[in-house]
Formats: C-alpha cells, sequence, structure tokens
C-alpha cells in the first residue's frame, strides 16, 4: 500500500465514524485522527521527496535507519578520559620497551671488559637484539591484524620479559646472545602499542598525542641510564637487566584493562563487540552515543602483504621502508656513538683530539676502558634530548605537515653530525662535543616520532598493523647494521662513520619530500581504495 492509499483509506474510516457517531466526544476524537493524518501525509511526503532526489522512487520507510562508522563514532565522543586511560597503558609499553633497548648501549662496553671481546664480538651483543626485531616484526604484524592488538601487545610483552629476565642468567657470551636475540623478537611487537591507541584518536588530535605518548620513550630511556648509574658501579650488569626487565611483568598484568581496537574489531566482522568498544568510550568521555547502528565494513583480506603493494601504496610503502631504515640506523647510531666517543676521551684525556679515532686501533684494542660515572651523566644529558626531539615534532607536525616536517629534522640531524665531525677533527672541548650530540639526537628523535606518526594514518584499517610491522621491520635492518659502524667503525675513524651517518641523513629527507600522500587531517582509513592525495 503506498501512501496515498493509506490516506484515502483512513479519510473513509473517519468519514464512517462521523456519521456514526453518538456523542460529541466521539467526534472530538475523530477530528484530532484527521489533524494526524493530515499530519503524517505531509511528513511522509517530504520524506518521499527527499528520496526521490537520491534516485529512489519507492521506499519502505519502516527499514529505514540511521548507521554510523568507527570514524564517525571516534571523531564524536572526541579526546577524554578515555584516550588518556589508553596512552597510559601504551606509554608503560613504550617505557619498558624503551630501557631493553637503551641498555644496549651500556652491556657492550661493561661485557667486553668482563669477558675480553673483541670490538665485533661487542657488536654483535646490539646486533643480534635487531636481528631478532627484524624477523619478527612482519610476525607480529600479522598476529594483531588476525587475533587483535591487545593479543599481540600482550604476548609480546610476556616474551620481551621472559627472555629479558633469563638472559640476566647467561653463562657465556654464545648463551648472551642466544637469549637477547630472543628478547628482540618480542621488543619487535612494541609498536603496536602506537597502533592500538592510534585508532582510539580523533583526527584533530592524532599527531600531536601520538608525539606526547612518545614522552615515555623519552622517560624510559633516561630512567635506564640512571639504573645503570646506580647499579653498575656495585651490582653490575647482570642486575641491571634483571631490574629492566621487571617492569614489562607489571605491564603484561595492567593489559587486563586495555581495550581491543574497535576498528579491528569492526574489520573482523566483531561488530557486537565493536559496539561495546564504543560505549565504553561514550560512558568515560561523558559523551552520547551515535544515533543508529554500527554500519559493518566489507570483507577484506587482512595481513596480507601484497595489500601493501597496491597502485594506492606501492610508492609510500617503499620510500617509507627506506626511512624506516635511515631512522633506526641513525638513532640507535648516536645513541652508540655517544658511549664510544666518551670512552675514548676517556682514555686519552678530557678535550683531547681522539687520536685513536684516526687509525691507532690497536692501543684501544689492549686496552679496556669501562664507563666512568661521568661517562653515565653525559650520556644522561644527551638522552634528555629526546624530550626536546618530541616537542620539535609536536611544534612542527601539525603546522608544516608530516612530510615536510620528516624532511626537515632529518636535514637538520645531518647538518649536527657535520659539527661534531668538525669539532672532534679541531679539538673542541667535551662539553661542546656534547652539546652536538644533544642536538643531534633531538633531531633523529623528532624525525623518527614524525615516521611514527605518519606510518599508521597512511595505512588502512586492515593492513595498518602489517604496514607497521614491516615498516618496524626494516628499522631493525638499519639497526642491526649501525652497531658495526658505531662501535666498530668508530674506533677507526670516526669522521668516516659520522659521513655514514650523514649521507643516511640526507637520503631520508629527499625520500620524506618524495612521499606522494599528506595525511594531516586526514582521517584513518578503514579500506585500501579511498586513498586521498
Amino acid at each position: 500500500m503506498n501512501v496515498g492509499e493509506g490516506v484515502a483509506v483512513l479519510d473513509v474510516q473517519v468519514e464512517s465514524n462521523v456519521d456514526s457517531a453518538s456523542s460529541p466526544g466521539e467526534i472530538h476524537v475523530t477530528a484530532t485522527d484527521i489533524r494526524n493524518t493530515d499530519h503524517r501525509k505531509h511528513s511522509e511526503r517530504v520524506q518521499d521527496n527527499d528520496y526521490r532526489r537520491m534516485g529512489s522512487s519507492k521506499v519502505d520507510f519502516s527499514t529505514v535507519q540511521d548507521q554510523f562508522t568507527v570514524e564517525k563514532a571516534v571523531e564524536q565522543l572526541g579526546f577524554g578520559p578515555f584516550q588518556l586511560f589508553v596512552m597510559a597503558l601504551a606509554g608503560i609499553a613504550w617505557t619498558v620497551d624503551a630501557m631493553e633497548m637503551m641498555i644496549l648501549s651500556i652491556l657492550g662496553p661493561a661485557l667486553s671488559c668482563e669477558w675480553k671481546l673483541s670490538g665485533a664480538e661487542e657488536a654483535g651483543i646490539t646486533t643480534v637484539v635487531f636481528i631478532g626485531m627484524f624477523l619478527f616484526s612482519t610476525v607480529w604484524g600479522t598476529i594483531c591484524d588476525r587475533f587483535g592488538r591487545k593479543f599481540g601487545l600482550i604476548l609480546s610483552s610476556l616474551i620481551t620479559f621472559y627472555f629479558g629476565a633469563i638472559s640476566a642468567f647467561s653463562p657465556s657470551y654464545v648463551w648472551l646472545l642466544f637469549l637477547r636475540g630472543l628478547t628482540g623478537a618480542g621488543i619487535a611487537g612494541a609498536p603496536q602499542a602506537v597502533t592500538i591507541y592510534s585508532e582510539f584518536l580523533p583526527s584533530k588530535f592524532r599527531a600531536s598525542c601520538i608525539v606526547l605518548v612518545q614522552v615515555f620513550w623519552a622517560v624510559g630511556a633516561c630512567f635506564a641510564v640512571l639504573v645503570a648509574l646506580v647499579v653498575m658501579p656495585g651490582l653490575g650488569w647482570r642486575y641491571l637487566i634483571m631490574i629492566c626487565s621487571l617492569p614489562l611483568l607489571l605491564f603484561s598484568l595492567m593489559c587486563k584493562w586495555l581495550p581491543e581496537s574497535a576498528r579491528y574489531q569492526v574489520a573482523v566482522g566483531k561488530r557486537e563487540h565493536a559496539v561495546l568498544t564504543i560505549e565504553q568510550v561514550a560512558k568515560w568521555n561523558r559523551k552520547p552515543m551515535p544515533l543508529g547502528e554500527l554500519r559493518p565494513e566489507p570483507a577484506e583480506s587482512r595481513g596480507r602483504l601484497p595489500d601493501l603493494f597496491t597502485p594506492e601504496l606501492r610508492t609510500t610503502t617503499c620510500l617509507l621502508w627506506l626511512i624506516w631504515l635511515v631512522s633506526a640506523f641513525a638513532y640507535y647510531g648516536m645513541v652508540l656513538v655517544t658511549t664510544e666517543i666518551y670512552k675514548e676521551m676517556d682514555s686519552s684525556g678530557d678535550d683531547a683530539c681522539l687520536a685513536q679515532f684516526d687509525g691507532d686501533s690497536a692501543s684501544c684494542a689492549a686496552t679496556c676502558h669501562k664507563l666512568t660515572p661521568r661517562d653515565y651523566m653525559d650520556t644522561l644529558w644527551t638522552t634528555v634530548a629526546e624530550f626536546p626531539g618530541l616537542f620539535i615534532t609536536l611544534l612542527l607536525i601539525d603546522l608544516i605537515g608530516r612530510r615536510k616536517t620528516m624532511g626537515s629534522v632529518f636535514l637538520g640531524f645531518s647538518l649536527f653530525c657535520i659539527c661534531i665531525s668538525v669539532s672532534i677533527f679541531y679539538c673542541h672541548s667535551r662539553t661542546w662535543v656534547t652539546v652536538l650530540m644533544f642536538s643531534a639526537r633531538a633531531m633523529i628523535v623528532a624525525a623518527f616520532q614524525a615516521v611514527y606518526v605518519y606510518t599508521p594514518e597512511i595505512y588502512p584499517t586492515n593492513v595498518r598493523a602489517l604496514g607497521l610491522g614491516c615498516c618496524s621491520g626494516l628499522a631493525r635492518v638499519g639497526a642491526t647494521i649501525t652497531p658495526f659502524v658505531a662501535q666498530v667503525l668508530t674506533r677507526h675513524n670516526v669522521h668516516l662513520a659520522l659521513s655514514i651517518y650523514i649521507i643516511s641523513g640526507l637520503a631520508a629527507a629527499v625520500c620524506s619530500f618524495l612521499l606522494p600522500i599528506e595525511t594531516k587531517g586526514r582521517a584513518l582509513q578503514s579500506s585500501a581504495n579511498p586513498v586521498i592525495h
């Protein structure tokens, strides 16, 4: 029955009721029905016209319902206590993983003296961790895309804690390499904390919030140096490893309260679970739920490597892989070069020209130089550079965009590396060299954080974790190579080592400017098709 037929029938019924009425009260009710009928007739005529304009001539009004997407819900519910809670949990994961990474620059010098290690063997302690991270980065991305972000993050944290803790009891160099390699396999899942956090963030706040969560990484790096300053002189490296592993167990227990990503739940068809998650966000943020029903996403493949090389994403993926490789190569290079330079300054006298950097490597190998309390303090100062690096990213990323921010700070990193090389060549003071290393560290931190903002934004939901995992894997390739530059080549020629970092920074800057898609102000994509250029 169409609208006109319904009104005609109702009019006939009204006239029949009027004719058969026996009291004024019945006539009054019938008149009210007439007015209500006219109102419904007008409303349905307006709706019918609206739908005709959209291309539909016949509409079943009983089945027309409002629908909303996860993206719309996230934007409507905004930023509030729920996002702060998730940021705190993701931040704890970032803190403890930063501690695991920072102690690598401290273990090498300590073990080279205790176990009489060569430069290559000392570099191997760092390299094996990154090999484990490289081999398992893509694995964790696939696990998180198929079984959930929360499951992958908890599992990776437990693996990192277990193998990190028992590596403190390593009886030999080979056992240490084996156990630290498995620790690296667990650390490879840490970037998924950024994935799950970013998927709850409105586009307006996403960049600044992802940068702010990196503050926890800086806190963890600084805390690891402070723990080393207290523990290493009296207790040694075994206690340092054990203490830095314990917070991972705490985080794994706290993950009980970590929510699963609503975007992931919709992508895998768990619409009811996604609604419950969105209701939780609304309750925490004290905002009303979006009207209507949550719209299901079309079924798409998840966690497939070829999806990263669709025509829309192919160029971006290749450029990002190189950018991530250089980011980790340069970042961990600066971490390791710092302790190497200070160690050699101690052996040759303060404010010296570091003659052994330029070919006299035999004398260096014959003498063991442990890090002194002053070395730890200077290392702490350069680590504090993480904080201004974060603020540089926070200032620029929404002002000039993601691509220009990455390109600019990579150029700044190369410039400060040039200054470090010149200062060492002209025998400048230790204080001045520390200032320059502080500045170079701030620049590469800013670049790395901008990359962390850009990568989750560029990939759609069905491959976001895989995309981040693959990029993280390429970063581990760079981190695997860098110990042989920072710890081995530096002892032969510091200027050659720094030249490699300078060229790498310039290459990453070019790749950043060539990225075809700017994600500033862009909503997270649920499918690879609607990529906006």
